[in-house]
């Protein structure tokens, strides 16, 4: 992933599930921070399911990084819009895909460094209104978590490779 970074390419890391997806991801976003001095905004994607096991891995292993969870429950999204999601106060906003639609405006206005999709099996709908959603973001990097890379047909493959490489496919 290091590599990748060095040379502006993003990526996919794709492997069963409970193999370490989650901290390799969490890992380069430390090192991005500790050792080029690139401390975000980065944009983590995930299914509500597994925000908890982010949460705890961000605490664990990167407990200087200021994450933002953007929950888009109306009740509490506003105060995290207004008062959290403020550039220079956090480096890693986690979303759910659910948020991405919701808050779509207020996230389209940051130039991230890194997104970060995890089950990125969500974006082999080229059609489907979290891969349109999440190809309009600015960033500099992308990478996609996922167990099923090459569990897809041709079409589906391709719009990985393009949310990934949109000038290459």
């Amino acid at each position: 992933m290091i590599s990748l970074n060095d040379l502006g390419l993003n990526g996919i890391l794709a492997d069963d599930m409970g193999l370490g997806k989650t901290i390799q991801a969490v890992s380069i976003l430390a090192y991005l921070s500790e050792f080029k001095n690139i401390s975000g905004p980065h944009l983590v994607v995930a299914p509500k399911s597994t925000m908890s096991n982010w949460i705890k891995e961000f605490t664990k292993w990167t407990p200087f990084m200021r994450v933002v969870q953007l929950n888009p429950k109306l009740e509490v999204r506003e105060d995290i819009l207004k008062n959290q999601l403020v550039e220079g106060k956090f480096d890693v906003c986690l979303t759910t895909f659910e948020a991405i639609s919701i808050c779509f405006g207020p996230l389209k206005k940051f130039n991230w460094q890194y997104m970060i999709i995890d089950e990125a099996h969500k974006l082999k709908n080229k059609d489907s209104k979290i891969s349109i959603a999440s190809r309009q973001f600015s960033t500099k990097n992308r990478l996609m978590l996922t167990g099923t890379p090459l569990q897809n047909n041709l079409l589906e493959l391709w719009s990985l490779l393009n949310f990934l490489m949109p000038s290459v496919f």
